[in-house]
């Protein structure tokens, strides 16, 4: 087990490229599987959960070659679908959530697709009804396997259908999109999410000779047709990655640019830190964040505390809560943080008050934090990182905090984000890996 050594208290400085989006890549790698013809992608991100991915992909057979640093291409046309009832295969796939998402391709071309209880981020339930309900309702036999935790679905051909998903999951909708294309007939999908990711996903499926309209709505309509072709496609920058910038910029009063954020798909991200008080500058395609001393937290115009809570896109991500919350400890006012999807991803802020955060936790949705205006720098300490989203914002903490600190378990933080150590050094931080 890995970990990080940060000495805290140092300003950072200077330009920072965020990486390819991590659940973007998830989605589109799986999307290969849908057609034997070659498919070109680039700027995915070097991260444990990506990486895994691509293996698994690997072992049922796809030929993969990698063209640069983030640029691979795929091709699908020779598929041993025997892996997939293999030992090999129930120990790959449980260990990344991702995983879940071949299954809606495997289902739409050949008729099958199985998968072990997928692994992920320990926050909480995830279901994977919306999954299955949708593969259900297009015509396939679903089927459980209970002392092995093992899914599978069949189908001899699949039926396009109405159907209204009970929740709007990402991942959810981008596996009944995938098993939609290649159905025979039309489907529609209700509740749809729409975050750029499924937007991404859309846009290359119809690259490639799909028929799906509704694109960037909760209401998509897709024909379905006999084949899909080949195609290019470049994944967008990752949100999360420039949202955590930005908070790092913040607790540690520092200068920073991140460079091409794709301004178009970050949605309510800027406006949200910016009600935290944080000042950020468009310039081109870039995030320009000026060194702040203090940053006040916007009350409601009735003089109200102010909320922050998640919510299916357009709403704010959930995967930003945690460093919206960090951030708060040291702004000048209060908030409540209302964490609505899952109930263990607060649980971490029991480290932040080892630090010295003042931080209620109301519940496990909610938490009220009382910001000290950087008045009461947070104190270093060792900690233990319980998933990615946390591991970041114990990261920035430790970046702010005054001493030496000690982040254990660190895979968590690898598995999202692309040689954060390294990056981090070059604009000014101190932070050593330790094996």
């Amino acid at each position: 087990m890995a970990t990080f050594k940060i000495e805290g208290g140092h300003k950072l400085h200077g330009n920072i490229t965020p990486q390819g989006a991590k659940n973007e890549a998830l989605q589109i790698i799986c999307a290969v599987l849908l057609t034997p013809k070659k498919v070109t992608i680039s700027n995915i991100p070097n991260i444990i959960d990506v990486n895994k991915l691509i293996f698994i992909l690997g072992e049922l057979g796809v030929k993969i070659k990698k063209l640069s640093e983030d640029t691979y291409t795929f091709q699908a046309d020779d598929i041993n679908l025997d892996y997939l009832e293999s030992e090999n295969f129930k120990r790959d796939g449980s260990s990344l959530r991702g995983s879940i998402m071949i299954v809606g391709p495997l289902l739409a071309r050949f008729g099958k697709g199985y998968i072990p209880q997928p692994g992920g981020d320990k926050i909480g339930r995830r279901r994977l009804d919306t999954h299955f309900q949708g593969f259900i309702k297009l015509g396939a036999k679903f089927r459980y396997n209970r002392e092995e935790s093992f899914y599978g679905v069949e189908a001899d051909q699949l039926y396009g259908a109405d159907m209204l998903l009970d929740e709007a999951s990402v991942t959810g909708t981008a596996n009944i999109i995938m098993a939609a294309v290649l159905a025979k007939g039309t489907t529609t999908v209700y509740n749809a999410a729409c975050e750029p990711y499924i937007q991404q996903l859309c846009k290359m499926l119809n690259s490639m000779g799909a028929n799906i309209s509704g694109v960037s709505s909760n209401l998509l309509t897709i024909k379905g047709i006999v084949s899909l072709g080949g195609c290019e496609h470049r994944i967008l920058p990752d949100m999360i990655e420039i949202g955590s910038w930005i908070g790092m910029a913040a607790m540690t009063k520092s200068e920073l640019t991140i460079k091409n954020v794709c301004w178009g798909s970050l949605g309510v991200i800027p406006r949200v830190f910016k009600k935290m008080g944080i000042n950020l500058e468009k310039r081109g395609d870039d995030i320009f964040i000026p060194a702040q001393e203090t940053y006040k937290i916007q009350n409601y115009i009735d003089g109200s505390l102010l909320t922050i809570s998640d919510a299916p896109w357009p709403g704010f991500t959930p995967d930003l809560l945690s460093i919206v919350l960090v951030v708060a400890t040291q702004a000048k006012g209060s908030v409540l943080i209302h964490q609505k999807m899952f109930e263990s991803r607060l649980f971490f802020v029991d480290k932040l008050i080892d630090m010295g955060a003042k931080v209620i936790l109301c519940d496990p949705h909610r938490a009220t934090v009382i910001g000290s205006n950087h008045e009461s720098a947070l104190k270093a300490t060792t900690m233990v990182s319980p998933d990615i989203r946390a591991g970041i914002s114990l990261l920035i903490a430790a970046l702010s905090a005054d001493g030496v600190s000690k982040i254990h378990n660190i895979e968590q933080i690898d598995r999202g984000y692309q040689n954060i150590d390294e990056r981090l050094r070059a604009i000014g931080a101190k932070i050593e890996r330790i094996e």
